[in-house]
């Protein structure tokens, strides 16, 4: 609807109160309120025959034509009252829309609402309270207990716990401490921390989050165009409607009448709300829709293609199995790997130290540690010195256990730590990216949904990408692709007449997830490349919540052509009735109120937590 969202926004209270005044004069008997309502349609009424008149000049056919000749042919007819109900339901509709537009931007009212606003700035030891649009890179911030990240950072220091469920969804607090990156919005826990801001407010994570929901729900999709292009053939059947009603019965209060029932406004809002509501559900469960377009197109998808490592896969290395060499057995290599080990900030250190822990092995103290970045650590462990890391590195400083090592025959691929305990080659950790243990139930799911086909692509060797592909329940895949040539394949199922959903979380899947008709995100990924490459982003580190987008993406259609299709079809009804003398031009006004409000209640269904049918993620 365009005139009244360029209109005051008065308008529908000073049409009703044009109605009551009338009614009044009229039950008192007084012989006004004929003249009371003229002169409210007039001064109503203009706003829209003149914004209506402006969309014809600038070519946008839309159903305010309609209404504007139902006021029109008030004016005409001496029956003001019908067309100062058009005008009502032409201003109420749009209010109604603005109400819908608030109930739909809640999530954004409540992330707005969660922004940081101070910060603490360090500067010579003194500390000054900054707002967050100040902060620059490299500034020293103090975040004290409790207290909200004001920004992207790194700890300089201080440990303490971070909540982030607001941001990830995930419960537990995460570990902070000198080295680690925090994200705007996230908590602080009970500690003080001092942090380096590694972006400004405007640019950190939690800004471009708010951004991406504000940014979805602002946004037209083509399901909305449709229910405008709807106007385009509605309204020329709404005059051919009169005129054959005029020809048959030479009645011009029919063609009021009909004009009157045919004002479709409401209808063509119902769709947007719909849209809308979506994006606040999806919200809800942490499934931002950068776009209300990618509401419509994920609902549609046959074709799903996915990404391995850190989409399927945990992301990072998991101990995969444990060699050991000689009189050692493994947990004597875990438990003397895991004491030199403690000493390191490496992924892999952390890793094996894990593994060690998760079977029931204490790691024991290590002194006199030396870490050489990059390429390994070593130390003492109860009295016996210990190295771990790359061949060439314990090799350098162990040269008797080369020929023991080589009796393995392990050539250089795959990722291992090589262990050496007191000069004796005693094992070797191998480490690989595992699939995450809920992913063939998710790849089940998917079938569910109706996907026709599932392809996992992969920059990975070939081995791993089949070895994670058979693990997920995934038939086909392929391996050692550069990022063009995912493009290539994507495109290739979208020539043979799929549509499809891209899921990825690095850098390197942003052209995919361009060029897929739904480009998903995990944005616990590839940061904001990846998130702006894509559709939609899901929050965390949870890729099954694909499941649950696409849900909300089928109810959030299912109810909008829904609501579309039952105002058409009761405006048809009324405008056959009309052009038979059934209906009155007042009583056709006020039963095209009740039909528009009962779409649009509909289309916000949208935006309640009704449970879908369908599989769950």
């Amino acid at each position: 609807m365009t005139a009244t969202r360029r209109g005051p926004a008065i308008l529908p209270i000073a049409a009703l109160g044009f109605i009551l005044a009338g009614v009044v004069a009229r039950l008192v008997g007084w012989p006004w309120s004929d003249r009371i309502w003229l002169t409210g349609l007039l001064l109503t009424g203009w706003p829209i025959l003149w914004n209506t008149l402006l969309s014809i000049v600038a070519r946008r056919f839309a159903a305010d034509i309609v209404a504007s000749l139902a006021i029109i042919a008030s004016v005409a007819l001496g029956a003001p009252l019908p067309g100062l109900i058009v005008v009502l339901m032409q201003a109420g509709g749009e209010a109604l829309e603005r109400r819908a537009e608030g109930r739909a931007s809640a999530a954004v009212r409540e992330l707005e609402a969660m922004s940081p606003t101070i910060a603490h700035r360090v500067v010579n030891d003194r500390i000054e309270d900054i707002p967050v649009d100040r902060i620059g890179i490299g500034d020293t911030l103090l975040v004290r207990p409790g207290e909200l990240i004001p920004c992207d950072a790194t700890v300089l220091q201080g440990a303490s716990g971070i909540n982030a469920s607001r941001l990830t969804g995930e419960p537990l607090p995460v570990d902070a401490r000198p080295g680690s990156r925090l994200m705007s919005g996230s908590v602080n826990g009970a500690s003080p921390l001092t942090v380096r801001a590694s972006a400004p407010a405007r640019e950190s994570q939690y800004a471009r989050i708010v951004d991406l929901v504000r940014t979805a729900q602002a946004s037209k999709s083509p399901y909305q165009r449709m229910a405008d292009q709807y106007a385009t053939w509605f309204t020329p059947l709404t005059l051919v409607v009169c005129g054959l009603s005029l020809a048959v019965s030479g009645d011009w209060t029919r063609v009021l009448a009909i004009l009157v029932v045919a004002t479709p406004c409401p209808l063509i809002l119902a769709t947007p709300i719909a849209i809308i509501g979506g994006l606040n559900q999806a919200a809800r469960h942490q499934i931002i829709f950068r776009h209300g377009a990618a509401v419509e197109q994920l609902g549609r998808v046959t074709a799903a293609v996915l990404d391995k490592t850190g989409t399927l896969t945990i992301g990072r290395p998991r101990v995969s199995q444990v060699i050991s060499l000689g009189s050692f057995s493994e947990a004597e290599v875990l438990r003397f790997a895991s004491g030199v080990e403690t000493g390191s900030s490496h992924l892999l250190a952390r890793t094996l130290v894990e593994e060690a822990m998760e079977r029931g092995i204490t790691p024991p103290r290590g002194e006199q540690m030396e870490e050489s970045p990059g390429q390994g650590i070593h130390g003492e462990v109860d009295g016996r010195q210990v190295a771990v890391g790359g061949r060439g590195y314990v090799t350098g400083r162990h040269p008797s256990t080369r020929a023991a090592f080589a009796i393995l025959g392990l050539n250089g691929h795959g990722l291992r730590a090589w262990v050496v305990i007191a000069g004796q080659a005693a094992g070797i950790v191998e480490y690989a990216d595992a699939a995450r243990p809920e992913i063939r139930s998710f790849v089940s799911r998917l079938r569910q949904l109706g996907m026709r086909r599932i392809l996992l692509l992969s920059g990975d060797a070939d081995d791993n990408v089949e070895a994670i592909a058979q693990s997920s329940g995934i038939d086909e895949s392929e391996g050692n692709l550069l990022p063009g040539e995912k493009v290539d394949r994507v495109r290739a199922l979208m020539d043979g007449g799929e549509r499809v959903v891209m899921l990825g979380d690095g850098t390197n899947d942003a052209p995919a997830l361009s060029t897929a008709d739904v480009g998903v995100a995990l944005a616990s990924g590839g940061g904001g490349i990846t998130a702006e490459a894509a559709d939609v982003v899901l929050l965390g580190d949870d890729p099954g919540k694909l499941v649950q987008a696409i849900l909300i993406s089928r109810r959030t259609l299912k109810i909008a052509r829904q609501s579309l299709q039952m105002g058409m079809a009761l405006s048809g009804a009324a405008m056959a009735f009309a052009a038979a003398g059934v209906i009155p031009p007042t009583l056709g006004a006020l039963l095209q109120e009740v039909i528009d409000v009962a779409v649009i209640l509909n289309a916000l269904r949208t935006s309640s937590s009704t449970r879908m049918a369908g599989p769950q993620s």
